[in-house]
């Protein structure tokens, strides 16, 4: 890590400019106003920053920051490409409190930095899973977290509605072989199921689940479902397992437990998004630390998140 620090983009704030530059406008140029690429105009002088650039069309000055997660920020661009970096390369997450003391700032500002990074991790899926080009197998399963909130926003005292009733509750489809997506929910039932897996699913995909028999009626909308019955001790049968879906489980709650240690119902689907991002571009589907955070900042583009949003409840459906 200290290797990969000693580069001139996290060491030097124009030269982290010029490194954020090439991977976010690859093919040249984009005015964030207009949405024109071209060869805008640079604005010198000593009263113009440096990447400050002037629309050839709409006339709006911009940089490369405007209209992404690291607008307005103070923070220089050598210290949010050394949070990336971290975010991306650490399998079970970095806290807030270990990025105050690793970059030198705030908890306040260390945690808003990692709200902001993780919303550049989200991404709008481009395809279904398990469609054409795909092993076109997709596993379901779901898993339980901490204590859940009552209606009015009240956590549950320990030891009290034991089980699931009173967690935190998130549902998880792997493509094999592909890409994994995950959803904080409110319930875990058809009725919830039904529209994440009709959404999120080719229809001619093959779905594994274990025997929940809530996974029934969603699963005769597609090619065929077939289940393993763990009640039985029953977890593979051929290649009909949901045991892809239960091992990303076991990443995301060694990092939930060891690394966060607490984390509230609002933030919860941040964090799933966080770890669906490391997974889909794991070592294993080619990319190394420097390719996972060069993504991230490719992800940057048309997304703001502000202070106040931070707090906002994310469910992914209700």
């Amino acid at each position: 890590m200290t290797a990969i620090f000693n580069q001139p983009q996290f060491q030097d704030a124009d030269k982290a400019r010029e490194y954020l530059e090439a991977q976010v406008w690859p093919n040249g140029r984009i005015c964030p106003h207009c949405g024109v690429v071209g060869e805008h105009y640079v604005l010198k002088g000593k009263s113009n920053r440096p990447g400050l650039y002037k629309c050839a069309d709409c006339r709006e000055p911009f940089t490369v920051t405007v209209g992404t997660v690291f607008e307005r920020s103070k923070i220089g661009l050598h210290v949010w490409l050394q949070a990336v970096h971290l975010m991306s390369a650490s399998k079970k997450g970095v806290s807030a409190k270990q990025l105050e003391r690793m970059l030198g700032v705030t908890y306040k500002t260390a945690w808003f930095m990692c709200h902001r990074i993780r919303e550049a991790m989200t991404a709008a899926p481009s395809k279904m899973l398990g469609g054409p080009g795909s092993s076109g197998i997709v596993e379901a399963d779901e898993t339980y977290w901490g204590r859940a909130a009552d209606e009015e926003g009240i956590r549950y005292p320990k030891g009290i509605k034991r089980g699931a009733a009173n967690k935190m509750k998130i549902v998880t489809l792997v493509e094999r072989d592909g890409d994994k997506r995950s959803f904080h929910v409110a319930n875990v039932n058809a009725q919830t199921l039904a529209p994440i897996l009709k959404a999120q699913v080719a229809k001619t995909a093959r779905l594994m689940t274990d025997e929940a028999s809530y996974y029934k009626k969603p699963g005769a909308h597609f090619a065929s479902h077939q289940s393993v019955n763990h009640s039985k001790e029953e977890y593979a049968r051929g290649d009909v397992t949901s045991n892809t879906a239960e091992s990303s489980f076991a990443i995301l709650k060694r990092g939930l437990v060891g690394t966060f240690h607490s984390v509230s119902e609002q933030h919860l689907q941040r964090y799933c998004n966080e770890f669906d991002f490391r997974w889909n571009y794991r070592q294993s589907q080619g990319f190394s630390d420097t390719a996972r955070a060069n993504m991230a900042l490719i992800g940057i583009t048309g997304k703001r998140l502000t202070y106040r949003r931070t707090h906002a409840p994310v469910f992914a459906f209700q």
